[in-house]
């Protein structure tokens, strides 16, 4: 078996943290291929290296940032003489300094705790290192070019046992050589695709968290760990806020077949959680987890014999368009179509789009609300179990809220639900009750 392993900003903020990660390294001989992150937090009121770079690159004038640049060049010189590294990073530093001063681009600033970490760590373990703006290619839009990257990156891997390619980066995909940031996903992204063009039968993402958990901790008191979820659950998942990994992260692997697993850097005996395409590994639970966000309103638009007007929902959405406004879910009756929007995004435009959708489709009636949230109850077990959406409405009616939507997908994969903002948290701990607490 081959591995990639990825450590996130917390797995590398200090010497103490590399030695973590160079035991779980060396302690799995198939961890042929590892993405490091810039060096995160080391304590609660810590600067990231990258939040300091950037403080760098945007400094006012030239003490501010000779200061700041003394502070990024301190963090990797503490960490190099704990490790007792025959290492130095003048030269690069010097380049650095000179890029930064001549303002060759915010991404190439962003990049440098990437870079700079993954030489330490590549000596650190006797890797080799491969710079990832020669061998990755991003597009104008912050995209991982597929085209230009894997033929480039395959190769270059197949050549070596072991290797450290920073995350983060790229080059741009012009020729021009110019560094490049991922728009979203950042290290995770590189992870991925370091995963499918390495070949390997497994991704491990090491952070700080022993795995994805049923509902944000924030929360519910202590809530489980999911063992194994799918891609779609995760998307599922990710879409309605969950703090989980991002789609960008995963698309490079998922036509793969490759295998993800969260793990804790601090607690690398916990087993985490497995991100699979499909299973038929039995859910622990009828619902794999709950996520939510605040903030939404519905348009709930009323109209005899709507449902015979041909056209009728084309209309209507099409003056959300014409407002350059999307809809987050339609739920929808035989005389009346609900749409469900951002709230943020539709207040500014509200009376443009009231005024456009009756002269659109002279509705009967239109009433909006506001302050609503909508919360996902998400699981595979959905499909196989009886009375999910009743066991959801009896969570709700026991704690006194009222249930403003509900809408379920034709997977059968989730359920979505709308309450009223103030009732958000307690909705969440009440169908976590249920379904998990009470089931155990």
């Amino acid at each position: 078996m081959n591995k990639i392993v990825k450590f996130g900003g917390s797995s590398l903020a200090d010497a103490t943290q590399f030695k973590k990660v160079a035991n779980i390294i060396k302690s799995d001989k198939s961890r042929r291929f590892v993405v490091p992150s810039a060096p995160g937090k080391r304590f609660k009121d810590d600067i990231k290296v990258t939040d300091l770079l950037y403080q760098a690159y945007n400094a006012k004038d030239n003490k501010t940032f000779e200061e700041t640049f003394k502070l990024i060049k301190a963090r990797y010189q503490d960490i190099i003489d704990e490790l007792k590294l025959n290492c130095s990073l003048e030269k690069e530093f010097e380049i650095i300094k000179k890029a930064f001063q001549d303002k060759i681009g915010i991404d190439y600033a962003a990049s440098r705790g990437e870079y700079l970490n993954g030489i330490v760590l590549a000596n650190y373990l006797g890797f080799e290192f491969i710079d990832a703006s020669e061998v990755i290619f991003i597009d104008e839009h912050g995209n991982y070019d597929q085209e230009m990257t894997d033929p480039v990156l395959s190769k270059r891997l197949s050549n070596v046992k072991n290797a450290v390619i920073p995350g983060f980066y790229g080059s741009a995909n012009d020729g021009s050589k110019t560094i490049k940031t991922f728009s979203r996903g950042g290290s995770d992204v590189t992870g991925s695709i370091v995963a499918r063009n390495g070949h390997v039968d497994l991704y491990e993402n090491w952070t700080d968290v022993s795995g994805f958990l049923i509902a944000d901790p924030r929360i519910v008191k202590d809530p489980d760990t999911i063992g194994t979820i799918t891609y779609k659950e995760l998307r599922e998942l990710s879409y309605m806020g969950a703090s989980v990994l991002h789609e960008n992260s995963i698309f490079p692997i998922r036509n793969e077949g490759i295998p993800i697993q969260i793990k804790n850097t601090n607690r690398p005996e916990d087993e985490g959680t497995l991100i699979v395409e499909t299973t038929c590994h039995k859910p622990d639970h009828v619902i794999t987890g709950i996520a939510g966000k605040k903030g939404f309103a519905t348009i709930m638009i009323e109209k005899d014999m709507m449902n015979s007007e041909i056209g009728f929902g084309r209309k209507v959405l099409q003056v959300l368009e014409d407002n350059d406004l999307s809809f987050e879910h339609t739920p929808s009756g035989i005389d009346t179509m609900t749409i469900v929007v951002e709230t943020e995004s539709f207040i500014d435009k509200e009376q443009e789009i009231l005024a456009g959708i009756h002269r659109a489709v002279q509705p009967d009636s239109i009433e909006l609300e506001s302050d609503l949230a909508l919360i996902a109850i998400v699981g595979r077990g959905m499909k196989d179990g009886r009375g999910t959406a009743a066991k959801i409405f009896t969570a709700l009616a026991q704690e006194n809220i009222n249930i403003k939507m509900i809408d379920q997908g034709s997977s059968e994969l989730n359920i979505i639900v709308g309450v009223k903002n103030i009732h958000f948290k307690n909705a969440i701990r009440a169908i976590y009750k249920m379904f998990i607490t009470e089931e155990k």
